[in-house]
């Protein structure tokens, strides 16, 4: 509180000293024509580490034509959405401007934490990758625009070079070469089969590839199915040609040439000169003969305009330097992942993160996770029973019924 006091001092203080020309430019544009923040402080809540340094790295242009000063708070994920749950209950916020993982977007939008910037009559970039932009609009790809995508992210297929020539295209391809690699004495496919999100997000690309939805159009679950069934056989069975290992094991598996296969991050695995580890855009078909559905998870973070903002007016026009593309190629020098075609193709930025195309490709072709707020409770129940089926604790049929009735007492179905 004592915070938003000085700003509103500070401001009050610069208009006096302006005088009166300057406090009746109520459109809030300089003799120069760059938008005056009279001084205001903006504060920005971001996950901490490269998200920070890429804020850093560009502010100062803006602090100096926008006559503002920007502060950046990195937080660790959990700590990051309490913050901004409990700043929204502020009358004026502390924070102007929030990162956002892209699961919490139901929530903070039906709870009216964020700004609408369609009624600021902010106008789409087409630059941006679509489906990155679909998801901060609410409701999701049809509705007004909330949030834009600051950092790309998509789980990507991973491939050893010298055990893969060629990516499958295809998830019974995949499952295909495992069983080769398995008989020449290697690991074909290794899985992240531990209980939650881990197992949820490995599972689920197979699933969506063979025509399958987590929910129907009144929100029950749907993983009981034929669609459900042959994913998880076939999920099992990628894991008998390989191993259940956790993040770190599954990234040095594939990258050391211990195993052909695995999906991931981006940032999990290194691509620089002499890597082994190569990416390719999950496969959306589930054999060669089937139709094609997007099927790579996708994981942006975004950054939005609280609505109980002091400054709203120049946190937008922050907002959209931020995640303009000047600003992310500059961003992606210092651990910035863009979120916009032209800069993922940019030839210089190319040539030092080679997979910046094949991430842009991916997220073309990328499917959100499902938007309620009641995502982790369902994934967390979805995944128990995921687990057990790969254990062996529960048939394939018998895990995938619990999780639906389970899934479907949480929608309240």
């Amino acid at each position: 509180m004592l915070k938003n006091i000085g700003k509103k001092v500070l401001a009050s203080g610069l208009a006096l000293v302006l005088g009166l020309a300057t406090v009746a430019c109520d459109s809030k544009e300089s003799a120069s024509g760059t938008s005056d923040g009279n001084g205001a402080t903006l504060s920005i809540a971001a996950r901490g580490g490269s998200h920070v340094d890429a804020i850093n790295a560009v502010k100062d242009a803006f602090e100096k034509d926008h006559n503002v000063k920007i502060e950046v708070t990195g937080y660790e994920n959990a700590d990051l959405k309490t913050n901004i749950m409990l700043d929204s209950s502020n009358n004026t916020g502390d924070f102007d401007l929030v990162m956002l993982d892209d699961p919490w977007i139901p929530e903070m939008t039906q709870a009216n934490i964020l700004y609408n910037l369609t009624e600021h009559k902010y106008e789409p970039d087409p630059d941006f990758i679509q489906a990155s932009m679909d998801i901060g609009k609410a409701p999701h790809a049809t509705g007004d625009q909330f949030a834009l995508p600051f950092a790309g992210n998509v789980m990507l297929l991973f491939y050893n070079t010298e055990m893969v020539k060629d990516a499958p295209t295809s998830w019974e391809g995949v499952l295909d070469l495992a069983n080769q690699v398995k008989s020449d004495g290697k690991l074909g496919y290794v899985i992240r089969g531990q209980q939650g999100n881990p197992i949820v997000s490995d599972w689920l690309p197979i699933f969506w590839a063979n025509g399958g939805d987590v929910f129907d159009k009144d929100w029950k679950a749907t993983v009981n199915n034929e669609a459900g069934i042959e994913a998880l056989k076939l999920y099992i069975e990628l894991l008998n040609s390989g191993a259940n290992y956790e993040k770190n094991d599954l990234v040095s598996s594939v990258a050391d040439g211990n195993a052909a296969m695995a999906l991931g991050w981006p940032s999990w695995f290194v691509t620089d000169e002499g890597a082994t580890a190569a990416y390719a855009p999950i496969p959306g078909k589930f054999s060669e003969a089937s139709e094609e559905h997007p099927a790579g998870l996708i994981g942006n973070w975004f950054m939005g305009v609280t609505a109980n903002s002091g400054n709203k007016d120049i946190a937008v026009e922050l907002l959209k330097y931020l995640t303009s593309a000047e600003s992310q190629k500059e961003m992606a020098k210092v651990g910035g992942v863009p979120t916009r075609t032209s800069v993922l193709n940019d030839a210089e930025l190319v040539e030092a993160n080679p997979h910046f195309p094949t991430l842009a490709e991916g997220t073309e072709k990328s499917k959100v996770r499902p938007r309620t707020e009641k995502w982790g409770e369902c994934e967390e129940a979805l995944g128990a029973e995921l687990s057990a089926a790969v254990t062996g604790a529960k048939s394939v049929e018998q895990a995938l019924a619990d999780a639906e009735k389970e899934m479907n007492k949480i929608m309240g179905k």
